[in-house]
């Protein structure tokens, strides 16, 4: 007699394309706590988790939107308020005394220089131990905000138009970087 073959329906998250099971294995099998960065269309999240065999336990998350509280007046999903968002978590992972851990960005696009690991940049900044090579790092131009104030002087129409309506100088991100992670790291 011949037999049919159970047909094996994958998880709905594989299903989806949004859990790659293998690459999670083996992020969980280093028994760290992970770095986990996602972003969306307004802004950044970073979160501090820890696996549980009863589910991934957050320890620490901090959002982009917390660093207007430190007087960021500026977009919350540029390269460098995402350096900020990373010297945040890790600010907030040091004072639960979390010292070590690993990157993951699920299965976002992982692009030389973006903003994910500009978060992973102002982690390791900030006194957190994460593995990492300084070449994916973006540079200290785009971090310090160089390069969106050359965009902003060769800007037309409505580029830059919150920031024109609000009166906000360019120039100034720079120095308002420094004061923000002093902040963050002071407190």
């Amino acid at each position: 007699m011949a037999s049919k073959k159970k047909k094996v329906i994958p998880y709905k998250r594989k299903r989806n394309g949004r859990t790659n099971y293998k690459v999670r294995l083996k992020l969980l099998l280093s028994r760290k706590p992970r770095l986990v960065v996602r972003k969306s269309n307004t802004k950044l999240v970073a979160q501090i988790v820890e696996y549980v065999p009863s589910g991934d336990k957050i320890i620490s998350a901090a959002v982009s939107t917390e660093l207007k509280k430190y007087g960021w007046s500026f977009s919350l999903k540029n390269i460098p308020s995402a350096y900020l968002l990373g010297v945040l978590i890790a600010k907030k992972a040091l004072d639960k005394k979390v010292n070590h851990a690993i990157f993951d960005i699920g299965s976002q696009r992982s692009n030389k220089g973006s903003k994910l690991y500009a978060v992973l940049n102002g982690a390791i900044d900030a006194g957190m131990s994460i593995p990492a090579d300084n070449s994916i790092f973006p540079s200290k131009d785009r971090v310090s905000g160089k390069h969106i104030a050359g965009y902003f002087s060769s800007a037309a129409g409505n580029q830059f138009s919150n920031y024109k309506k609000e009166k906000l100088s360019v120039q100034s991100m720079e120095k308002q970087i420094e004061e923000i992670k002093h902040k963050i790291l002071a407190k």
